[in-house]
């Protein structure tokens, strides 16, 4: 009927004081599944698709597409072509990323399905931010779909404010907390954790979490309920089984390859050849026996290898508490740390971690270097970028070289970690981009590029408050029992449960991220996992403070140099000159860049110490200050009957009396000055904006007469009584300021 869409399934749920609305049924009808979701005036509609794939890929391919119409806050984009399609923002990305880790793995494993998410901002009220919203009305889209989904789950952000947990903060309460944790749980545990911190300690951070999960649970009730609304019928789905006889015959055979062997090899890419034999024999055999050469299960002996390390390195660390390397559970890695690797780099670390190592470079340079970026908030700006690269060949591989989500998401997660050491752009001015290559790769790389990070910083100079360090800690859940890893390799990242980067100072935490592969996270485990990342925390970083313990005492010599000095707000103008000539000049003369403020306030960022000063005489040059006694050569502005009004410097005029235009007496201003000429004289009165000039002074030293003030300092008489013609800077006609 024509009125449905005005009648639409639609549930509330109460949130951090405010009302959260879930509605299916009044757009994208022809989805298989469709939210909208709306706080306050955000809103956002969450869509889901799937269809059959035609052959296993291997993997599960899901897709979320986040997106921000800018029409949302009334908004037209600032692309060349006036549209938000094409390449998504680093914020859009980053959002995709937080709706796709929480969801992917309530997926049943096998479901094949190509699936796509997408959601999309289409209100937003500057207020309340939309990516919970988004990530929330995910599972929603899912969970009312024919897709089997283990959820619901929900997101949420919390804020703190003067000690007290504030859910969901807005843009203004953000400014002023000293926590930003996103977050996204089920009914009884976590299921993923992104945000940063202001040196906050451990307990601080696991207490946010519970409170947070506790909050949102009203958002899994209203998911619940809007299932019972619009749900659709969920699709038959029966979970892939291997043939047991087939799956003990290839178990029997690997175990007979040497695969328990092959898992006990420290070295990554030895271990990896050796794994890769062990499967290559196995299928060899497999073919050559007449039994099992046509089997059709045989497509799946790779998995059932896999299944079968996955097993054995669990079950060696939960009987044995040994790890693939040899390792106990709570060591890390040996690491090795050098300082100043690139000559003419700012500041640059290599910082390597067992098998993962990280060139990390920090460079400098001026506001004009900052990044501004469009946004539904407005034009937004960034003076520190950290950029994080995985090249193919830091594992060995051939692939496109291309910026991934995983590379935006981790340099991301790193530029969190270390922006609260920075100092304040009012204290440091530069413009700072850290990148962070990745030279080998073995697991934890994004937590190198933090640690990375941290020293490059210190190696260019740049008064951080204090060194940051971060670890990357595993998980195996079999049962109710858990063990917690520290410093996790790549196979354990694989083989395990969790993945929870840890960062910050020996005061307290930075950033974190977390994802996991189970269902959720208890409190005891997140405990358990942060006081463990804390004591390995500090070990890193007193490692870190045997390469370098504090910031340079001076930049780079390379880096550009700085310095600020104050004009009077009245000489921008002259300054900057007609059409910018005058800014242009000093800017094309030294090769500094200049950021003039209306205060009168002057960055300026020179690449050498020659340029600046050269950068600083061409500006200071418009806003000079004249010295009593001292001669200047000046251009005559204007004759009056009383005198000549003189400009001795740049924007700055003297009257010269007609008594001291000459040892004799002139009866004409115009018979000694000349509109247009040049006329040297000598300031001998300064009172405020008023100055008087002598060219009589000048005349009589050159004739060896020296100029007394006594004698010049005040005007005579009859200047006296014409002092409503004077002139000068900054006056009227009649001698008003």
């Amino acid at each position: 009927m024509q009125n449905d869409i005005f009648a639409p399934a639609r549930v509330t749920a109460q949130v951090g004081g405010k009302e959260v609305i879930l509605e299916c049924g009044r757009m994208a009808n022809q989805a298989h599944g469709a939210v909208w979701i709306q706080c306050g005036g955000t809103v956002a509609l969450v869509t889901v698709c799937s269809q059959p794939l035609e052959f296993d890929k291997g993997f599960f391919p899901l897709t979320v597409e986040y997106s921000e119409r800018m029409y949302a806050a009334g908004r037209i984009p600032g692309s060349f072509f006036r549209r938000e399609i094409g390449r998504p923002s680093e914020r859009e990305t980053l959002v995709s990323r937080l709706i796709d880790r929480p969801i992917r793995p309530l997926f049943p494993k096998g479901l094949n399905e190509d699936v796509q998410v997408l959601a999309s901002v289409i209100s937003a009220d500057q207020e309340n931010e939309s990516d919970v919203l988004a990530l929330t009305g995910a599972s929603a889209a899912v969970m009312v779909s024919h897709l089997p989904f283990e959820g619901p789950v929900a997101g949420g952000r919390i804020g703190r404010i003067n000690g007290q947990f504030v859910l969901n903060p807005s843009y203004a309460q953000q400014a002023q907390s000293d926590l930003n944790i996103l977050f996204a749980a089920s009914s009884d545990a976590l299921t993923m954790v992104e945000g940063d911190a202001h040196f906050l300690s451990e307990d601080v951070i696991i207490e946010a979490l519970e409170w947070g999960r506790k909050e949102i649970q009203p958002l899994i009730e209203a998911q619940l309920k809007l299932r019972e609304l619009c749900g659709k019928p969920k699709m038959d789905f029966t979970p892939h089984e291997d043939d047991p006889a087939l799956l003990a015959h290839v178990q029997e055979l690997a175990h007979a390859a040497g695969i328990d062997a092959a898992l006990r090899i420290p070295e990554k890419l030895a271990r990896k050849d050796a794994r890769k034999a062990v499967k290559e024999q196995v299928v060899a055999q497999l073919k050559a026996d007449p039994a099992w050469a046509e089997h059709e299960g045989l497509k799946s002996v790779g998995d059932i290898i896999a299944d079968l390390e996955k097993k054995l390195v669990r079950a060696r660390i939960v009987n044995e508490g040994t790890r693939i390397d040899g390792r106990d559970t709570r060591s890390v890695r040996p690491i090795q740390i050098q300082t100043g690797v690139l000559p003419r780099a700012h500041g640059s670390a290599l910082f390597r971690r067992g098998e993962t190592k990280s060139l990390v470079v920090a460079t400098l340079g001026s506001s004009t270097d900052e990044q501004r970026m469009d946004s539904l908030t407005g034009d937004v700006t960034k003076r520190f970028m950290l950029h994080y690269n995985f090249p193919p060949y830091c594992v060995g591989e051939v692939k496109p070289v291309r910026v991934s989500r995983r590379e935006i998401g981790h340099g991301a997660l790193a530029e969190k970690s270390l922006r609260p050491i920075l100092p304040a752009d009012t204290d440091f001015p530069f413009t700072l981009r850290v990148v962070a290559e990745t030279m080998e790769s073995n697991g934890s790389s994004s937590m190198a590029a933090v640690c990375g990070g941290s020293l490059s910083l210190m190696d260019a100079g740049v008064p951080v408050s204090a060194p940051v360090a971060g670890v990357a800690m595993g998980l195996i859940k079999e049962g109710d029992k858990f063990i917690v890893l520290t410093d996790i390799l790549g196979d354990e990242d694989a083989l395990g449960d969790m993945d929870f980067k840890i960062a910050g100072t020996a005061d307290g935490v930075t950033g974190v991220q977390m994802d996991i592969k189970v269902t959720g996270l208890t409190t005891d485990i997140m405990r358990a996992a942060m006081q463990q990342a804390r004591e390995g925390r500090l070990h890193i970083l007193e490692e870190m403070a045997k390469a370098i313990a504090a910031p340079r005492k001076e930049l780079s010599r390379y880096a550009p140099q700085h310095a600020e000095i104050f004009v009077n707000p009245d000489i921008i103008r002259l300054i900057i000159g007609p059409g910018g000539k005058n800014i242009k000049a000093i800017t094309t003369t030294t090769g500094a860049s200049v950021d003039i403020e209306d205060s009168g306030r002057v960055s300026i960022f020179a690449p050498t110490a020659e340029a600046l000063e050269k950068a600083r005489e061409m500006i200071c040059y418009y806003d000079q200050r004249p010295d009593l006694g001292k001669n200047y050569m000046g251009k005559v502005r204007k004759i009056m009957e009383i005198g000549a009004i003189v400009e001795i410097l740049p924007n700055v005029e003297a009257l010269v009396h007609i008594s001291q235009l000459d040892v004799n007496r002139v009866e004409q201003t115009g018979d000694v000055a000349r509109l247009g000429e040049d006329m040297l004289v000598k300031v001998i009165e300064i009172n405020g904006d008023r100055i008087r000039a002598s060219r009589k002074a000048v005349i009589l030293e050159e004739q060896g007469h020296p100029w007394n003030p006594d004698e010049t300092a005040r005007p005579q008489r009859s200047e006296r009584g014409d002092r409503g013609d004077r002139g000068g800077r900054g006056r009227d006609r009649g001698g008003r300021r």
